[in-house]
């Protein structure tokens, strides 16, 4: 089999909390079809083309001889469903015995069907950007076809690949005032993560000088997607 055709950018070789229950590896891939205004990978979502790509046949190598140390990759970016070779790549990362969890913003549900449906992943993290109304504005995206996220979310329902929806909370595009309506976007997630906003590295410099919420903001939009039937959690505070 030919190495396959990724935009491997940057490996990190250990995490210990990227992957739940696993001792994994990352991989970042360059390119996205999302311009979030918030990113904080501005480079790989911008000037991909700018950093060298590492081959994929040196990363599956080097993941070759840490098996039995490392038990897992996470496939993350960027968006990696953009990847030409993601499907060889993950079967290949699959024979080599580790599991994989894929991090997504689900705008291609026609890759992620084909990877859940062939058994290739363990975990799915998927960004939920903001509540419907916002969801366009959020992903950077005029024209998004929300539709196309929706059809992400039934395929993890209907999939035994256990996932995590998570969405980061910025102000002015995420309130509390949207639980019921990100309560019907993401009713029957496994696990629903709100995810504390970092200003400092945002893609638009707007955003590097708006006030995060506080806890108790959190906390609070938090309670009311619990009462609403969302096991929701807060990371990063």
């Amino acid at each position: 089999m030919g190495s396959p055709n990724m935009h491997i950018k940057s490996v990190v070789k250990t995490s210990l909390i990227d992957f739940p229950n696993r001792l994994a590896s990352i991989v970042f891939v360059g390119g996205c079809n999302f311009r979030c205004p918030f990113c904080q990978n501005a480079e790989l979502v911008l000037r991909p083309g700018e950093l060298p790509d590492l081959p994929a046949e040196e990363v599956l190598a080097s993941l070759r001889e840490r098996r039995g140390f490392v038990d897992g990759l996470v496939i993350s970016g960027g968006e990696p469903t953009l990847e030409a070779g993601l499907f060889d790549f993950a079967r290949e990362v699959t024979a080599l015995g580790l599991a994989i969890k894929l991090d997504t913003n689900g705008y291609r549900p026609d890759a992620l069907g084909r990877l859940l449906e062939a058994g290739l992943l363990e975990f799915v993290a998927m960004d939920i950007k903001a509540a419907p109304d916002r969801y366009a504005e959020a992903a950077g995206l005029p024209a998004l076809r929300l539709e196309r996220i929706r059809e992400s979310l039934d395929l993890l329902r209907a999939s035994p690949c256990a996932h995590e929806l998570r969405t980061t909370v910025v102000p002015g595009l995420v309130a509390v005032e949207d639980a019921d309506a990100l309560a019907e976007l993401v009713h029957g997630a496994q696990r629903y993560v709100l995810q504390q906003y970092r200003p400092d590295r945002a893609l638009v410099p707007a955003l590097q000088d708006v006030t995060p919420y506080t806890v108790r903001e959190l906390e609070e939009l938090a309670a009311r997607l619990n009462a609403r039937g969302v096991p929701t959690t807060i990371r990063g505070v």
